[in-house]
């Protein structure tokens, strides 16, 4: 069983998972989740309603469950439990009571599932630190012997029953003792799980110079390769490198300014960090004073890695080529020691979301509710060019309230196009890897990957919700501590006939 530990409960592992004998394993952490209630679990091949719930394979799982589930005898929101071919706990234990540890806390928690053949003895060991409690959360004497095979699978499951999370496993490990070395490599080449190591073999006899000898006669041609390989990526590196920025400007001739690094470098006096404006996926945003023509702009700058090249070819390729009144209006761009910076307008306000938020805690005066209407309308014709009036169907896929700026009237321009996706307006969309962020992404692209004009309008009415409400897309409840998610309680208020307590008038 591989140990597993979570700042929110960890996925349960699915079958067959037991651990392997006798030893206890090191400890995994995980960090917090963004939203938890629902609970972990392999899928059942029953009716919720059914009193027992059995899968057809044989496994052994240890569950963090949040959610309570009546039908499978859960003792509540959060416990810890034992599963053996069922999704019916054989023991459970709840970590609030007996060690203060809630698995919706947000914090890292580290987990230790050890299991000891020779006694039998099951044990979980829960922590918010990283050292090894000396009295398990639950323990439970249970022979496990038919489950621990020659081939084992070791892993993890997660369910959220159509609810938001985010969980991400953040390093775990697994360790057995008491079974004879083999050779992985060999007998079982796929064998992920396996670590165990055959000793080195001696041979008697041999002598330094021996040693010496053969050693530089296989160092020798090898460090010669190996430097002629350098060389030649190096100057592959050089060479694409210099061939982007040909290309760049091959490209842009027409279009937006191009701007020596010299010069962004003087108006943001090195990049200072007392020019830092924002931050975002892309890199940081400076602020820019050109002296020459008297005028402010933003500069962003891209972080030095292969994302970040790829964010700013797609925002420079789709945003070049865009005008409207409430899209960002890019002013230049610059390719040069390996540098990529895109120059825009630059908005005195800033981003919605400080000017929201910063409301919240007195830095700032309330927006008016013209200013919001206006704000919600803006965005809607921005959305509805993107999608409708462009020649092709643009999708930005990452519409939130920090990525709409607001000029010196409170007018809205959606910015930041680093993740977005062109595509003909008659063709399909096509499943890729999810982009964006939590609490704004619509239930059906989290779960098959296809970001459409309608995923897009999800995202722009979480947006209306945080401009009407004064609430974050997902935030800790001060009641409870638990984490809300706006839309769930917006629709819960929809539900009760209350709407217009979600209203920030209340």
């Amino acid at each position: 069983m591989p140990p597993s530990n979570s700042s929110t409960p960890p996925p349960t592992p699915p079958p067959p998972s037991p651990p392997t004998s006798p030893s206890p394993s090191p400890p995994s952490t995980l960090p917090p989740s963004a939203m938890a209630s629902p609970s972990f679990s392999p899928p059942t091949t029953t009716a919720p309603s059914a009193p027992r719930v059995s899968l057809s394979a044989s496994f052994v799982a240890v569950e963090f469950d949040t959610r309570l589930d009546a039908a499978l005898g859960d003792p509540n929101d959060n416990h810890v439990g034992l599963d053996v071919d069922t999704l019916v706990s054989l023991k459970t234990s709840d970590p609030l009571i007996s060690q203060d540890i809630d698995l919706k806390s947000g914090n890292i928690i580290t987990a230790w599932i050890d299991y000891k053949h020779d006694v039998p003895l099951f044990s979980v060991y829960l922590s918010y630190s990283t050292m090894k409690p000396s009295d398990p959360l639950l323990s439970a004497a249970i022979d496990l012997t038919r489950y621990l095979k020659q081939s084992m699978y070791a892993g993890f499951s997660a369910s959220t029953e159509g609810s938001t999370e985010l969980h991400l496993v953040e390093n775990w490990s697994f360790q057995a003792y008491g079974f004879p070395q083999i050779r992985p490599s060999r007998l079982h080449p796929h064998n992920v799980s396996d670590h165990t190591l055959a000793p080195p073999v001696l041979v008697p006899g041999s002598k330094h110079h021996n040693k010496l000898g053969l050693g530089l006669g296989i160092a020798g041609p090898g460090i010669c390769f190996a430097a002629l390989v350098a060389f030649g990526i190096i100057s592959l590196r050089r060479y694409r490198g210099m061939k982007m920025e040909r290309d760049f400007k091959a490209e842009l001739l027409t279009g937006p300014k191009e701007f020596s690094y010299r010069e962004l470098k003087a108006a943001t006096k090195g990049f200072h960090s007392s020019r830092v404006i924002g931050h975002g996926a892309f890199g940081t945003v400076y602020k820019a004073f050109f002296l020459s023509t008297g005028t402010i702009a933003a500069v962003k700058r891209s972080k030095h890695t292969h994302e970040g090249k790829t964010e700013f070819l797609a925002e420079l390729s789709i945003i070049a080529c865009l005008r409207h009144k409430n899209l960002l209006q890019l002013q230049g761009w610059c390719v040069e020691k390996g540098e990529l910076l895109l120059v825009y307008e630059f908005m005195p306000h800033g981003s919605l979301d400080r000017v929201l938020y910063q409301e919240s805690d007195g830095g700032t005066t309330p927006l008016k509710w013209s200013h919001r209407y206006n704000i919600a309308v803006g965005m809607a014709s921005a959305l509805a060019y993107l999608h409708q009036e462009c020649e092709q169907q643009v999708i930005h896929r990452d519409i939130k309230t920090s990525n709409i700026l607001l000029d010196g009237n409170y007018n809205a321009r959606l910015g930041d196009f680093g993740l977005a996706r062109i595509m003909d307006h008659d063709k399909s969309p096509v499943s890729t890897l999810t982009a964006g962020t939590m609490g704004y992404l619509a239930p059906e692209y989290l779960q098959y990957g296809i970001a459409t004009d309608k995923t897009d309008v999800f995202s722009y009415g979480v947006v209306v919700l945080e401009v009407t409400c004064g609430r974050r897309p997902i935030e800790r409840d001060p009641e409870n501590q638990n984490m809300v998610n706006l839309v769930d309680w917006v629709w819960g208020l929809y539900s009760e006939g209350n709407i217009i307590k979600a209203s920030l008038l209340l």
